[in-house]
Formats: C-alpha cells, sequence, structure tokens
C-alpha cells in the first residue's frame, strides 16, 4: 500500500480518507472486485462516502497502473490491486463470472515479434480466457 500512495503523491494526488479507504479494501483482497463490492465493503468504515467517489477513485487508480481492471461480460468491471512483483492474466466463468488469477504467462518472445513486425512499441499485455468453471460444470452436469 505504500507503494499505491506514493504513486498518488509523486503525480500530485492528494490521498484523502475516502481514496485510502478505497485502497485499505483493495489492499486487503485477493479477489478482483466490482465498484458495488468496494463501496458496500468502504460504506462500513466510512459512511460518508459516495458511489461516485469510489468510481473517481478506482478512475485514478486504474490510469495509473496502480490497479488490475478487468471487463466482464455483462459490460461491468472488477478490480485487484496490482502487485509489483506479479504479472498475472485471468481465467473467467462465462457462466457465474469467478475470476481466478494466473501466472507464468510465455509471452514475451510473441510481444517482440509483434514490435518487430509491427513497429509497436508494447508497453504491457492483457490475456484473458473465459470458459466454465468447475463448480458451474458440475451444475451443468447435474
Amino acid at each position: 500500500m505504500k507503494r499505491v500512495i506514493a504513486a498518488l503523491r509523486h503525480r500530485g494526488y492528494r490521498l484523502t480518507p475516502q481514496r485510502r479507504a478505497v485502497l485499505e479494501v483493495i489492499a486487503g483482497t485477493d479477489e478482483h472486485l466490482t465498484p458495488a463490492d468496494i463501496y458496500h465493503r468502504v460504506r462500513g468504515r466510512h459512511r460518508s462516502i459516495g458511489l461516485v467517489t469510489v468510481y473517481r477513485t478506482l478512475d485514478v487508480l486504474s490510469e495509473l497502473g496502480l490497479i488490475c481492471e478487468l471487463r466482464t461480460e455483462d459490460g461491468g468491471r472488477s478490480y485487484l490491486l496490482t502487485r509489483p512483483s506479479e504479472h498475472h492474466h485471468h481465467l473467467v466463468c462465462s457462466n457465474c463470472g469467478k475470476v481466478v488469477n494466473f501466472t507464468g504467462c510465455q509471452l514475451g518472445e510473441l510481444e517482440r515479434r509483434l514490435s518487430h513486425e509491427t513497429g509497436f512499441q508494447i508497453d504491457h499485455h492483457l490475456l484473458e480466457f473465459t470458459g466454465c468453471c468447475p463448480d458451474c460444470q458440475q451444475v451443468d452436469a447435474s
């Protein structure tokens, strides 16, 4: 969390009590949270916060690359605090929406080839697989 606070201050953003509350909620979990999830968890500790403040904070954190944003099939979004040493991607259940993070992708060579072939300077990549999680497979098999 110190890294996130330092990055905010470095870019000229104040660490308001509302931003701190949102950060504490996101930093306190390893699961992707929707803005509504974050709002409800923050409201338990910070009654004066509004949903718009949560969205604005998420936009700032996303813009600075401090949180990972996942777009869901229904057009929603969920978020996870990025860990500096953890480059990760997602498996997303198209039935229940469960998200599983995974690491260890081997896309470095593909990035280099694409950069060479297209002239793009590639900054990062996102990889997401969709399918049916084991729980939903069991329900479907019943």
